[in-house]
């Protein structure tokens, strides 16, 4: 059985998998390879891919559909009886594996202070890439009233 992990200080478990599912690849992976030093032992449970549903909601009716699906690739490690989990989209299950180090690293509560550190580097970045997507849609509106 594992334990539930421990969140980071200012990081929910599941707001910390969101970010280091989008965290830029070399970066992920750049980080969690020393990781594995400091970590106890670890066995891998999964690295795999696979398709899953990609799912959507209807901004007009409000439903949900399945809009098709989208390749996977996923991690499960364990340390003792400590669960490290990552998913990423695409085929690279190195970045999988990564994302599960830190995952792990964090629960374990192993380079907290760098894993915050990275967290926070990376939420940002991803603020600020989000930002400019928006601001790149937002120059494409057209207000029908003007016509």
């Amino acid at each position: 059985m594992t334990q539930t992990p421990q969140d980071l200080p200012g990081w929910a478990h599941d707001a910390m998998l969101a970010v280091l599912a989008r965290a830029d690849t070399e970066r992920l992976k750049a980080f969690a390879e020393p990781l594995i030093a400091q970590l106890p032992e670890i066995k891998v449970l999964e690295n795999r891919t696979g398709l899953v549903m990609l799912p959507m909601r209807d901004t007009a009716q409000g439903t949900h559909f399945h809009l098709g699906e989208i390749l996977m690739s996923e991690a499960r490690i364990t340390a003792g009886n400590q669960l490290g989990y990552g998913m990423r989209r695409g085929r690279d299950l190195e970045a999988a594996m990564a994302m599960a180090l830190v995952d792990l690293a964090a629960a374990l509560g192993v380079a907290a202070d760098a894993c915050v550190r990275f967290l926070d580097a990376e939420a940002r970045a991803q603020a600020q890439a989000d930002h400019d997507t928006l601001c790149r849609v937002e120059a494409t509106r057209v207000d029908m009233e003007t016509f």
